[in-house]
């Protein structure tokens, strides 16, 4: 089995594929990021998880990790290591991913947002734009050639709310949903319009002058934490994909293993991808983006 971890600033997830089989996904979790959690306790987290699906951990035959949050790399290479007896695989420069960079500086993309694009491309086609509704929202977008060629990044909607919320006194905080009418008749549900219908304008503002620029027939998936409430609501958005970037840290370990196909033979668009043994360039200094 293979064990996947997308770690983000606010939430990590956690996913177990069974890679002798159908590639089916066996479990997956969501925990708080804690940077501050050590080896063991971290450790402690992971065995608990997995009792609670029953998963043996001499079971898992290989790691793959997505991080954006550089201080807990050496923590989880521990973690791999003591408790699993397992090296992980960090996409990072070096990976091999199956698809050319084409931002001017390769190393600064975050790690997240190419396994996402890698995974829309594979499972959707292209072109093709990954909307992730982190800590900050991320529009990834690929080109019918399966290149990533740049994306736009955003506040999230949390750090959205948090700003209104602590520079004005006497607004309460209040949960992020879709109320039931525009105009709001109190003060909760007026602060609910504002945050849901203006971020939902924000979403499709960008992706209107997206398909402006990549072509009406783009694929456009939705996933992250609030991608179910913003991705229903949406006039572009239509896939929600929860486990999209567990399914591309998927994709890219199996790239990276000895004898294995760069390519996935499933996606009817795979042969138009260019130079797909290509690594992904860059410094290993490059900086992360996202959540």
């Amino acid at each position: 089995m293979l064990l996947v971890l997308d770690v983000g600033n606010t939430n990590t997830v956690l996913g177990v594929y069974d890679v002798s089989g159908d590639q089916r996904l066996v479990a997956h979790w969501r925990v708080a990021t804690i940077q501050t959690q050590t080896v063991d306790e971290y450790g402690v987290l992971f065995r608990n998880l997995f009792a609670m699906d029953a998963i043996e951990i001499p079971g898992i035959r290989g790691i793959v990790i997505s991080s954006v949050v550089p201080p807990l790399d050496s923590i989880l290479r521990q973690v791999c290591e003591r408790y699993f007896n397992t090296k992980p695989l960090f996409i990072e420069p070096g990976v091999k991913t199956g698809m050319p960079v084409l931002y001017e500086n390769p190393a600064e993309v975050g790690a997240d947002r190419i396994v996402n694009s890698v995974a829309a491309f594979e499972k959707y086609g292209g072109p093709s734009i990954a909307v992730d509704f982190g800590t900050a929202t991320t529009f990834d977008c690929v080109s019918a050639k399966g290149e990533y060629i740049g994306g736009v990044i955003c506040p999230g909607i949390g750090i959205s709310a948090e700003a209104l919320f602590g520079r004005t006194a006497r607004l309460q905080r209040v949960d992020i949903r879709k109320p039931s009418r525009i105009i709001g008749t109190n003060t909760v549900t007026s602060m609910q319009s504002g945050l849901y219908y203006g971020y939902l304008g924000l979403i499709d503002g960008i992706l209107e002058l997206l398909l402006g620029e990549m072509g009406k027939d783009s694929k456009i998936v939705a996933t992250g934490g609030l991608s179910q409430l913003f991705g229903s609501g949406s006039k572009y958005i239509k896939a929600v994909d929860d486990f999209l970037t567990l399914d591309g840290l998927r994709i890219i370990w199996e790239r990276n293993q000895p004898g294995k196909p760069r390519e996935a033979a499933a996606n009817p668009q795979s042969s138009g991808k260019s130079d797909s043994s290509k690594p992904w360039p860059g410094s290993k200094s490059g900086g992360q983006s996202r959540r």
